[in-house]
């Protein structure tokens, strides 16, 4: 006889009470703290007129997360109670089921709850994840056509952007709900005895063996669907052989036909399932048999036969069978990364001395840009900062100007309240965020000007009479003229930085701007901007979400009173339009007399057919991240657009975004999503803001880096990759291993008609430090444009690298620069610009010196120069245009046999034996021996073992060039005339370093 087990004690009536009290206690702060969140988003968005925004993600939220919550758990529920009523009314019995008798007793009398509050916690979890998916679903709904199709199944890629990634996680959903039903629905099947481990007879009653292999079929179905999704995500996925993404030989002849014979095979399996376990023959022995098969055929024809196609087959000769699949991740790369219409022209660069015209240039030279906007920013601080807690941040921005009727490029900076700097006393609640509410002035200065002391010379942004408010220089009056210059919203504006403003009476609180008798102006905010607050209900709102009582207690808080939040520029826009990627630089300009942040907008993709995949973290990360400039997130793309133009007003805080690509169906497909009026339409762009748009730095690098790679369209030569190109390091830091980042510049590049405000960036062949090409990002008639100068192969113009060591390592320039880094200060270098001009290469690098006493800030007090091939014509210069009449006088000088000065000015000496004169291919091979020189010396202080081993290799093939050259220059003399001098001796290459050195450490 079986003793049947006691059912578990229940608990108290107090206990249940109090987990009671505890559950509704949690459940009531969560939704008061998520009620609180989403109100007081509501009037944040009501306040920017974008409720479509929060109302259509909040809508389609609940909307996933009830459709795919509900349907994971009556799934779930549905498969459970089915157990349930299948189960068995006899059981044997036995110690297996006396067991099972307590669990029995537990969950038979409130089955119902159990089944329920097993789905709904199931179901809470399924709908937390899909309401997640928000962005997919509306690319799903809303996406068109992309008007190409993809080379393989001629299928639009607007399939593979805006439905494959919701079918994929739907079917992922439908797995989950399976799985789930099926571990649920054998768990209960056990305990109710239809499934049985122990005892005679059958192991599984026919109900639970129908109800189980039903489950495991539609599993198998659910299987064959993947498999056919999985010959379209093919295109998506990374081809070792190639080492690009998309389909590859192997793919497409093994591994493609594969998937579709797997799916048909799962499908017959599904059916033998059904008929062998339940039609005939009513065992798991055939459906064990048919799964089995499935398994079999997964590894051998989905993984064994693709493996040796791609082993035997493919490998042998990889160059010819991927050619054509190479060709197509070419097409499809530069198509999704709006490489397909860059300009390529060639540029010989062969011209080594520097032209006469470099002096009376007016395109290029009179444009050089002297001010580094990273560098200059403590100098905007020490000069204009007035008080402690006004800032300019850590690096300034570039953009251009019509004044006086002649379009430059200035260093701009906004004057912003660093909440950090303020005192002790400044820093309490009142303070903080009703006193000091706004910044003032949009500080401006030529790029290529600077005053006699070093200091930038400033045209605006004056807090009162110019002459009196700066220890620099500046213009007479303003010449960017800005009729609303306060700033409340910048990007120095921290999530919790708030400003209430607003007053009943005539008494202004806020502080303005110091004044030039050595007072203070207030002000009280006009704006539109900001969230009323003076109702109590709303103090209240807001007291609760700041979890602070000063809105309810303080007298600063009144029936005027206004919250502005959300302060940031990009954090409002990125709040505005949460399916744009922003680019890491935000930057002011005055539009129409009122100060706008411009933030470029992007939309991507990650699912574009054979297009290469970046990493937006990685591709973009240079000298400049974190250091002014946001890092982005880590995002995996491979389709991207400069589709949206933001602007954010930096006084009332207006938001406002402007279709830039119009075309991008990725765009069009979002603003169908929020009511079709979402973005303003291109047309509506007003031409005063349009000229202060640029080239996005962030878009330029994910492009320069691609195309380091992808301006070869040869599959062959891609295969081979011996024309690749790299991002050259920092000059004047190379072993940091940071890239030097692009640079604007207002000046023409061969080949275009006009000076042109561009982004540009110098790269360098693939391991090597020479020079292989420019590449810069304009607007040309309001469409991006990417221009490539290609230099020849083999070329001996010198890299940013190079050029750098090459100057400031020349001995008389080295002594000058020693003199200006004495204890007392340091030497900064500005941005190296490299310059096409007269078919060779002009390098442009600012000296900055700053002092090591406090507050002290760089002062520009030396420019580097150098034509050519970086090493032969270099000049160090009090300003610039001393430097290019330096450079001019060179180039005279060079075709008479006389050496280049290279002393930066110096007279040479007079006096004693002059050293032998290098000219020519000997001067050339000199200046190669001498380069390989200082990177043997480098290589030796960075401890790189096998940077110092291709330092040493590179020595020895330079001085066996210089040695070559030497005996082609200087061949065995005859007989001397009769009175005349002896020959002159060979002249030696520069000293090598010391015998056998070996790197430190």
């Amino acid at each position: 006889m079986v003793m049947r087990s006691s059912p578990l004690p229940r608990m108290s009536r107090r206990g249940r009470v109090t987990i009671g009290v505890l559950i509704g206690v949690f459940v009531l702060f969560t939704l008061l703290g998520w009620g609180v969140n989403a109100w007081t988003d509501w009037l944040w968005f009501d306040e920017v007129r974008y409720t479509q925004v929060f109302t259509g993600v909040l809508a389609t939220r609940l909307l996933l997360f009830l459709v795919i919550g509900l349907g994971m758990a009556v799934i779930v529920a549905g498969n459970l109670w089915l157990a349930y009523r299948l189960r068995p009314q006899l059981r044997p019995h036995s110690a297996e089921q006396a067991t099972l008798e307590r669990y029995r007793m537990l969950l038979s009398p409130r089955l119902g709850t159990w089944i329920a509050l097993a789905s709904a916690v199931i179901g809470l979890f399924a709908g937390l994840s899909a309401q997640s998916r928000w962005s997919q679903w509306l690319l799903f709904r809303n996406g068109g056509s992309f008007g190409v199709k993809d080379p393989e199944f001629n299928v639009d890629i607007g399939f593979y952007v805006f439905q494959l990634p919701f079918w994929r996680y739907l079917l992922g959903v439908g797995f989950t709900a399976v799985v789930l039903a099926l571990l649920g629905a054998l768990a209960v099947h056990y305990i109710f005895g239809g499934v049985r481990l122990q005892g005679v007879g059958d192991r599984m009653t026919n109900a639970a063996r129908a109800h189980l292999s039903s489950l495991v079929a539609v599993f198998v179905l659910l299987k064959a669907i993947a498999y056919v999704l999985d010959q379209r995500a093919m295109l998506l996925e990374y081809n070792e052989g190639a080492k690009l993404y998309g389909a590859g030989y192997a793919d497409i002849n093994a591994l493609l036909p594969a998937k579709e014979i797997l799916a048909w095979i799962a499908v017959v399996v599904a059916v033998a399932i059904i008929v062998f376990s339940n039609a005939w023959m009513r065992n798991l022995v055939w459906p064990g048999i048919a799964l089995a098969l499935l398994g079999v055929s997964a590894v051998a024809i989905g993984g064994i036969y693709p493996w040796a196609v791609q082993t035997f087959e493919v490998k042998p000769s990889a160059r010819d069978k991927e050619a054509p699949y190479i060709e197509r991740s070419i097409k499809a790369t530069r198509a999704a990364f709006g490489l397909t219409d860059t300009k390529n022209t060639g540029y010989a660069a062969n011209n080594l001395v520097p032209p006469a015209n470099l002096a009376t240039d007016t395109s290029v030279v009179q444009n050089v840009r002297l001010l580094d906007p990273q560098l200059v920013s403590e100098t905007y601080t020490q000069l204009q900062q007035v008080r402690g807690f006004y800032d300019f941040g850590p690096k300034l921005d570039i953009d251009r100007y019509a004044v006086g009727g002649k379009t430059s490029d200035y260093v701009v900076g906004v004057r912003e309240i660093n909440y950090g700097e303020l005192t002790s006393q400044q820093s309490n609640w009142i303070n903080r965020h009703t006193v000091y509410t706004h910044g003032y002035g949009l500080v401006a200065a030529p790029a290529n000007q600077v005053c006699g002391n070093g200091t930038p010379y400033f045209v605006s942004g004056f807090l009162g009479e110019a002459s009196k408010e700066t220890q620099g220089c500046s213009s007479p009056s303003e010449q960017i003229p800005a009729q609303q210059p306060r700033i409340y919203y910048g990007e120095r504006m921290e999530a919790d930085d708030y400003a209430i403003v607003g007053q009943t009476g005539d008494r202004d609180v806020e502080f303005d701007k110091p004044t030039s008798t050595g007072g203070e102006q207030y002000y009280t905010y006009t704006g539109e901007g900001g969230v009323e607050i003076g109702s109590f209900p709303r103090r209240l709102l807001y007291a609760i979400k700041e979890q602070e009582s000063n809105f309810l207690l303080s007298e600063a808080v009144n029936d005027d009173s206004k919250l502005l939040y959300v302060r940031n520029p990009r954090d409002r826009v990125e709040k505005v339009a949460p399916f744009l990627t922003l680019d890491g630089d935000p930057y002011p300009a005055v539009v129409n007399g009122r100060v706008q942040w411009i933030v470029d907008g992007y939309t991507t993709a990650a699912t574009y057919p054979y297009a290469e995949r970046v990493n937006l973290q990685a591709e973009t990360a240079d000298e400049l991240t974190g250091r002014g400039t946001f890092q982005l997130a880590r995002e995996n793309v491979n389709y991207i657009r400069n589709s949206v133009k933001a602007t954010v007003d930096a006084y009332d805080g207006t938001v406002k975004l402007y279709a830039f690509d119009d075309t991008d169906p990725v765009l069009k497909a979002w603003n169908k999503a929020f009511g079709g009026d979402l973005v303003l339409p291109k047309g509506d762009i007003p031409p005063e803001l349009a000229e202060h748009f640029r080239y996005p730095a962030d878009l330029f690098k994910v492009q320069r880096n691609l195309l380091a790679r992808f301006h070869v369209t040869d599959p062959g030569d891609f295969y081979s990759g011996q024309d690749f190109w790299q991002v050259p390091n920092v000059p004047d830091a190379p072993d940091s291993g940071a890239k030097q980042p692009p640079y604007y510049l207002f000046t023409q590049f061969p080949g275009q008609d006009g000076p042109r405000f561009q982004l540009t960036s110098a790269v360098t062949p693939n391991r090597r430090e020479n020079l292989a090409a420019l590449i810069s990002g304009s607007y040309v008639n309001g469409r991006p444009q990417l221009e490539v100068l290609e230099l020849p192969d083999q070329t001996r113009i010198s890299g940013p690298v190079q050029v750098h060591q090459q100057m400031t390592n020349n001995g008389d320039i080295r002594q000058q620069l020693n003199l200006l880094s004495s204890g007392q200060s340091q030497v900064q270098y500005g941005n190296l610009l490299s310059l096409p001009f007269g078919n060779g290469m002009l390098y442009v690098e600012p000296v900055y010196v700053k002092s090591n006493s406090q507050n002290a800030f760089p002062q520009l007090q030396r420019v580097l120069l150098s034509y050519g091939d970086g090493g032969s014509y270099v000049v160090l210069a009090n300003n610039l245009s001393d430097g290019i009449k330096q450079l001019v006088e060179q180039g005279k000088r060079a075709p008479g046999g006389a050496p280049p000065p290279t002393s930066g000015g110096t007279n040479p000496p007079t006096g004693g034996t002059s050293p032998p004169v290098l000219t020519g291919e000997l001067a050339q091979a000199a200046g190669r021996v001498q380069s390989a020189i200082i990177e043997v010396k480098a290589a030796q202080a960075s401890g790189d073992f096998e940077r110092y081993g291709r330092a040493l290799k590179t020595l020895d093939e330079a001085m066996a060039a210089f040695q070559q050259a030497q005996g082609a220059a200087n061949p065995s003399p005859g007989p001397s005339p009769s009175g005349s001098p002896a020959a002159s001796p060979p002249a030696s290459p520069p000293a090598s370093p010391s015998s056998s050195p070996t790197p430190n450490g």
